[in-house]
């Protein structure tokens, strides 16, 4: 009975699959979006560049996570009422997984885990294994190992930045990246830290090597200009100064771990998320010296080619207060921001979702800021803390520090029919050997191919550290959530088939 209903919550994920219904996976094919596609009052869009994250977690020299690198404003204020007044539906396409249903299912006992995982959890694969089971309907921790120490996350940390950032910003939210008349005769461009914004044609904007749909596309500069430069044009103007304003953030441009590739400077302005190819594939793409100056000299040729001329080359230089906006596009919502980061583990959107974080709880707007309002808001949802020690919002920092317990209580909450807000951040997780970071893992080879389908999971990959957190339906229905977190010198694609192994013995678990 409890695996014939396994099988068809496996059976159902399989037709959400094939009906290209996943948030996470925003990547149906779509008629070419209108030219108005940028969102402003009436009409919609956000980001360009390939993410190029598809492959996972594929770095073993340290240099980065599983991901690549790539909204504004939020309200202040504080406490259970702010949450509260924020607690809505975050509308979604589809069901993702069927919830656990205490009525005709229950969660394994620790017992039982401990008889089904075996020798699994002393493959030496695994070198040092930190890991913790919870049941996601309740919170209840299960099983576990050093459940409560402290390991490296690498980018399992995206959790702890998606659940805050989606707990502080409205479902309705949205980055704005905008444009102002600083004086007669000069415009500014203004970054409001939307990272997605794109110079690509909208029929050629992939995220995860994947096309887009309307809810997903990120915002465009070439209708920033139009815009731009028909509102311009009315008042009778065709020639400008440009200066651009990233006046925004502060603290450092770089993350500590900044190679170039895995991570962009951190402004808030650019174009395609600093890439010097915007089309390219790679799983970490090359990337611009000045991010910001790339995206104004982009905006620059969009106005041209409306009909604009801009003297000079455009300057750096803080937009006059309260300057009058003349144009502006928005990015898709804060959901689907999260869903996207989480999907392709992306450590430059993972960077801006967790300024966006900053920016709500009134904190500075920097690394540090950031990792202060994301830390302040968990605490606030409940999640246990002890241990933890956060320096970046995408897991990049090796220095980043959080104990199994942490990552499934952050799931179980996210799950929580009482914060709807933050099923994002379930619905942007991986599906195991079907979508962004998990899309080579749990195959037939793997030892762990029974549970491609019913496991959806963030991935963690750095210098001798692969983790991975997320849930999965076990034998008897029950949904369960899981963080296995382990520091090894085996081989990684070794490692990773290892916890692999364990989470296909957590689904198929009856005990």
């Amino acid at each position: 009975m409890g695996r014939g209903r396994r099988a068809a919550l496996a059976a159902a994920l399989g037709v959400v699959l094939a009906a290209g219904a996943l948030t996470a996976d925003p990547a149906l094919a779509q008629p070419t979006p209108s030219a108005g596609h940028g969102r402003h009052a009436d009409d919609g869009g956000q980001d360009g560049g390939q993410d190029g994250n598809r492959g996972g977690d594929r770095q073993g020299d340290g240099r980065g996570d599983d991901g690549d690198g790539g909204r504004s404003g939020g309200k202040g204020g504080s406490g259970k009422q702010r949450r509260d007044d924020r607690r809505r539906a975050v509308p979604l396409k589809g069901p993702v997984l069927a919830e656990g249903d205490a009525a005709d299912s229950k969660a394994p006992t620790g017992g039982g885990l401990r008889t089904a995982l075996g020798g699994t959890v002393q493959d030496k694969a695994l070198g040092t294994l930190n890991f913790a089971v919870a049941d996601a309907a309740t919170g209840e921790f299960l099983f576990g190992a050093q459940e409560n120490t402290p390991a490296t996350p690498a980018s399992t940390t995206k959790l702890a930045t998606a659940v805050a950032a989606l707990a502080l910003l409205p479902a309705e939210h949205r980055i704005a990246t905008t444009v102002v008349r600083a004086a007669p005769g000069e415009i500014t461009l203004v970054g409001g830290g939307d990272p997605t914004l794109t110079a690509l044609p909208a029929d050629q904007v992939r995220i995860g090597g994947l096309p887009v749909d309307q809810d997903s596309a990120p915002a465009s500069m070439a209708d920033l200009a139009r815009r731009t430069a028909t509102a311009l044009k009315a008042a009778g103007t065709t020639e400008v100064k440009l200066s651009y304003d990233t006046s925004l953030y502060s603290g450092p441009l770089l993350h500590h771990d900044h190679d170039a590739m895995n991570i962009a400077a951190v402004t808030p302005l650019m174009v395609d998320e600093g890439r010097i190819d915007p089309r390219s594939p790679d799983e970490a793409p090359a990337r611009v010296f000045d991010p910001a100056g790339q995206a104004a000299d982009s905006f620059a040729g969009f106005l041209k080619a409306e009909g604009v001329t801009v003297q000079g080359k455009p300057a750096a230089a803080a937009a006059p207060a309260g300057a009058a906006e003349l144009a502006r596009v928005e990015s898709p919502t804060i959901g689907r921001l999260v869903e996207r980061m989480l999907t392709t583990s992306d450590n430059t959107l993972a960077e801006a979702v967790a300024r966006q974080a900053a920016v709500a709880a009134k904190q500075p707007v920097s690394f540090e800021g950031a990792a202060k309002a994301v830390t302040d808001e968990l605490a606030g949802l409940g999640v246990p803390l002890d241990g933890v020690l956060l320096t970046d919002g995408s897991g990049l920092a090796k220095a980043n520090l959080i104990p199994p317990i942490t990552l499934v209580k952050l799931l179980a909450v996210a799950a929580a029919p009482a914060h709807p807000e933050l099923r994002p951040v379930i619905t942007g997780l991986p599906v195991a050997g079907f979508s962004g970071t998990l899309v080579n893992r749990f195959g037939a080879k793997s030892g762990a191919g029974e549970a491609a389908g019913i496991v959806r999971a963030k991935t963690g990959t750095l210098q001798g550290v692969n983790t991975l957190a997320g849930t999965v339906v076990d034998a008897d229905g029950r949904v369960l959530a899981f963080a296995l977190m382990t520091r090894t010198d085996a081989d990684p694609t070794a490692a990773r088939a290892a916890v692999d192994r364990i989470v296909a013995r957590i689904a198929a678990c009856g005990c």
